[in-house]
């Protein structure tokens, strides 16, 4: 369970991560080279600690690493997270896959009640069925529905 839970944490931290299209351009960027955390912001309309807190959100993602190197942070993309990624979300596609063909197993099948009622209402009422009493548009109730009320009393 706790197992589970760790897994699910580190997931939400992925998928929260890659929510947003900067930090997606910062994770393709890092992964095909280092950059600093200067560079990365010259690279974006928007301040230093901005792009400092996209950066770290991705860290604390796993999706990247910072290594300080003298006065830089070099930020570094991690494949092996992205792929974590990516088997999540065919995990996701697997479970949804099952969900759609039970869909069409029931859709297909011409007969899905095994134990049809022997003695159907010859006039169903749908409404009525519910436990809805309907007034007739003259705001007058008729015998019959009364009786039809009786009935099902």
């Amino acid at each position: 369970m706790v197992v589970y839970q760790e897994s699910a944490e580190r997931a939400d931290r992925i998928f929260h991560a890659l929510a947003d299209a900067t930090r997606r351009e910062i994770v393709a960027l890092t992964l095909a080279g280092e950059y600093s955390v200067s560079d990365l912001a010259r690279r974006f309309p928007m301040s230093f600690a901005a792009v400092q807190k996209h950066v770290a959100v991705l860290e604390q993602a796993g999706l990247v690493t910072k290594e300080r190197q003298g006065r830089e942070q070099r930020v570094r993309g991690s494949a092996d997270s992205l792929r974590e990624a990516h088997r999540l979300l065919d995990q996701l596609a697997d479970v949804w896959r099952g969900r759609i063909d039970r869909i069409g197993a029931i859709l297909a099948d011409p007969d899905p009640d095994p134990d049809p009622d022997p003695h159907p209402d010859p006039h169903p009422h749908p409404v009525a069925d519910a436990g809805v009493h309907l007034v007739p548009r003259d705001g007058k109730e008729h015998c019959h529905d009364r009786d039809r009320r009786s009935e099902e009393s």
